[in-house]
């Protein structure tokens, strides 16, 4: 069955648009229901106001990719090349850079402004949001339109995290997807500030064509500028339901939102060892559905 959500403000096309850790708080307890897992984040004005102030230039600067690499459980994957080099694109409000700590280091992911009843929301993997398996992440932040250090549109703080009960109880990389409901910044929210959002399409199929977008880190990127992969995508056949896309960009990437029709329809999750220059993005069906639906009211 082919889904398409489409709430809040419509999408504008990319291609017009173009270690010092300060004290966390006390974690609060994962609330857990069906496939939906979510999380109590800065919920106070005091608390988002320390995170921002926490995201100095120089902690953003030195905050390292989070590792998006996967050991399939079954056999070892062949080797290969492929040839989709990233192109580096102009940056878009509708993506951004995701900062935050995970057990005392400070890291970095991609993430999308995605289309919500509170106009608040944004996309980004699993393991940009919680340990998978394990405790979520502090300190987490988002940068609309981040590049070189500048932030035109300010840094966001999230009021909640949520992903799958499967990747937080046991790290299933086929459900490896976040979502971060955003505080509003100066009464506006995310959505109403950088000037749209892109909407959500589930159980679309296999074998479509994606833009994947994403700011990769690790060598030889440096994370400052957004880049881009373009091509046809497969099935995995080497032990997971995600779509796989020859792309060469790095950690760093990690969440960042592939778009096909104009809508976000998976993201930048894992590559294996041993195969260079391909990534892998979820398959949204209906377990991320299920969590959208969640996160786009919460």
């Amino acid at each position: 069955m082919r889904t398409i959500i489409r709430t809040a403000t419509a999408a504008l096309g990319a291609g017009a648009l173009a270690l010092t850790i300060s004290a966390a708080p006390t974690a609060t307890a994962a609330r857990t229901s069906g496939h939906v897992d979510s999380h109590a984040a800065a919920t106070t004005l005091a608390e988002q106001q320390r995170i921002t102030a926490y995201w100095t230039p120089a902690r953003m600067k030195s905050a390292i990719p989070r590792e998006n690499k996967y050991v399939p459980l079954q056999g070892k994957p062949g080797g290969g090349t492929s040839s989709a080099t990233a192109v580096q694109v102009p940056a878009s409000p509708l993506f951004g850079k995701v900062f935050f700590t995970e057990k005392g280091l400070n890291y970095v992911c991609s993430g999308t402004v995605t289309a919500s009843g509170t106009g608040s929301l944004v996309t980004t993997a699993g393991h940009c949001v919680n340990e998978g398996p394990g405790a979520y992440v502090t300190n987490f932040a988002f940068v609309p339109k981040y590049e070189n250090g500048v932030r035109p549109y300010g840094t966001f703080t999230a009021r909640t995290l949520l992903t799958t009960s499967e990747w937080r109880t046991s790290g299933d990389f086929n459900h490896d997807i976040g979502f971060a409901v955003m505080n509003q910044m100066g009464g506006k929210t995310l959505a109403a500030t950088v000037g749209g959002a892109y909407p959500i399409a589930f159980n679309l199929g296999y074998n479509r064509t994606f833009d994947a977008y994403g700011y990769p880190q690790a060598s030889p990127y440096d994370g400052q500028t957004l880049w881009r992969c373009s091509g046809p995508t497969t099935k995995d056949t080497r032990g997971s339901t995600d779509n796989r896309l020859p792309c060469s960009m790095t950690g760093g990437s990690s969440g960042g939102g592939w778009i096909t029709g104009g809508v976000l329809n998976s993201l930048n999750s894992f590559g294996y060892r041993g195969e260079k220059n391909v990534m892998y993005g979820p398959y949204f069906g209906t377990v991320e559905e299920t969590l959208y639906n969640a996160a786009r009211v919460a």
